[in-house]
């Protein structure tokens, strides 16, 4: 049986509130289409933005609630909600700018803003302004969570919103930074919005860069989305001052935002502690050495261009960025087989970053290790433990799920790719790409750098990945369990 028994007005309400942050938040590149004098795009940001504000204050002004107080199968019902009608609410340009030609296509590229996974159906060498713009908006808006940033002010409007986080926060677990879970979400946002304005000073005031591509640049790295302002990627500056920003900045965002606010309250052997950072910036040192010495011995390249391509696409792929650099689609096996592995990995919980993430690795390796120690000691009871503290059996039997469950959706995404008929490389990263919200493939679909081969339908499917690699499966996967809308749980 359907359970109705729900907080309809309190759910609704808050869909009200992220289609009006949608709405303001759309007004910045109608404003900047109208000035630059962009007439193609003007219709699409004013109907969006128009529809969107007068949408989202009717719903937020017109149904009053008692103060309420989520459960967590509200806080999933409101994740998926709110993810779903941002989505649609800023796919409104796309389409009414003509910029493409089916909705499907505009329905793709907004699930890859907000999903930070800043790929295109399309491509981005016909892409007006303000369009590139609004895709960069949505990069950072998604890159903390749209709904972390709502949580912030729920509170004034009588919501609770502590299981909205635990539904909607990437990774195992989301830890408080302060008393109230408002207060934690400030905390991040303020961290976000610092990385924000200190990356472009750094890019726009060194003189590499223009001011607009600054904004792309930031808003993009400091997401992990990996929007550029040029089709020809991060190679059309030709900077190393620039790479080392970029990488600087993904890397900082792919950390433990937690572990930001122990550093501002003097808590900084938390950072030193954290055995997920260590694991994390082990791999990408270890990555770059075996690319660095993948293009010398295999592609003869100098030792130097060499350290610099396989650093700055690692970190690329490390951090679930995708930015392209050079073109790594012809570089030494070894080189590929290293930087699929790192889209598998991703960065760390609680960050901007996408895929399985680090901790959750670290702890199905120790589960092997533990395996291996049960067949040589049957008796014996060794615990996953990460330093002196041990993880419940709860936890690691959540990650384990996990990682099998996005194993198998990686599967079944092959298998339904496949019917469009090209090769097993380009199937198996595209599939892979979108569920990690890296946004980068091998193949044809790098080749072409973008996905417009895929057939429609399916690119609807690729948006559905995006969506459930950003919200971590399980949030949107409950929703078809029928116990999950039975009045009995």
């Amino acid at each position: 049986m359907i359970n109705v028994n729900l907080n309809y007005k309190a759910i609704v309400r808050l869909l009200g509130i992220i289609i009006l942050i949608v709405g303001i938040a759309m007004s910045i590149p109608w404003i900047y289409a109208e000035v630059a004098g962009y007439s193609s795009c003007v219709a699409g940001f004013r109907i969006g933005t128009l529809v969107s504000v007068f949408v989202g204050l009717v719903l937020t002004l017109a149904l009053k609630s008692d103060r309420a107080r989520f459960r967590l199968r509200e806080g999933y019902i409101v994740v998926a909600s709110c993810w779903a009608v941002a989505i649609l609410a800023g796919s409104i340009p796309y389409y009414f700018s003509a910029f493409t030609d089916s909705y499907f296509d505009a329905i793709f590229e907004s699930t890859s803003g907000f999903t930070t996974t800043g790929c295109s159906s399309v491509g981005y060498d016909n892409m007006p302004n303000p369009l590139l713009l609004w895709k960069a908006i949505t990069n950072w808006l998604g890159g903390m969570g749209i709904l972390v940033f709502a949580i912030s002010i729920l509170p004034a409007l009588g919501i609770n919103g502590q299981f909205i986080v635990r539904a909607e926060a990437p990774g195992p677990a989301f830890q408080k930074t302060a008393v109230r879970m408002s207060d934690s979400a400030k905390v991040l946002y303020i961290t976000y919005l610092a990385f924000t304005v200190v990356e472009f000073l750094l890019l726009f005031l060194s003189g590499k860069m223009p001011m607009f591509d600054s904004i792309i640049t930031t808003l993009g790295s400091v997401s992990t989305g990996g929007l550029t302002a040029h089709p020809e990627g991060i190679a059309f500056y030709d900077s190393v001052y620039v790479e080392i920003v970029i990488s600087a900045f993904c890397i900082l965002s792919s950390v433990n935002y937690v572990l930001y606010h122990y550093l501002a309250t003097g808590k900084g052997i938390y950072l030193v502690k954290d055995v997920e950072l260590r694991a994390f910036l082990i791999i990408i040192l270890s990555a770059i050495i075996i690319c660095t010495m993948g293009l010398v011995i295999v592609n003869g390249q100098a030792p130097g261009p060499a350290l610099r391509d396989a650093g700055f696409e690692v970190v690329s792929m490390a951090t679930t960025a995708g930015y392209m650099r050079s073109q790594y689609i012809v570089w030494p096996v070894v080189c590929q087989i290293t930087l699929i592995a790192l889209m598998f990995i991703g960065g760390c919980s609680s960050s901007t970053s996408g895929s399985i993430k680090v901790i959750r690795i670290l702890v199905m390796l120790k589960l092997v290790f533990r395996g291996s120690m049960k067949r040589i000691h049957p008796r014996s009871v060794v615990a996953v433990k990460f330093g002196k503290t041990a993880v419940s059996a709860p936890i690691v039997s959540a990650i384990t799920a996990f990682i099998l469950t996005y194993c198998l959706v990686l599967l079944v995404s092959v298998f339904v790719l496949s019917f469009q008929g090209f090769s097993m490389e380009t199937t198996i990263t595209a599939a892979l790409a979108m569920l990690s919200n890296t946004g980068a493939a091998f193949g044809d679909a790098a080749a072409a750098g973008n996905f417009s081969m895929f057939h429609p339908l399916l690119k609807l499917y690729l948006s559905g990945l995006m969506i459930m690699g950003r919200l971590e499966l399980f949030t949107i996967m409950i929703l078809f369990s029928k116990s999950f809308w039975s009045r009995n749980h």
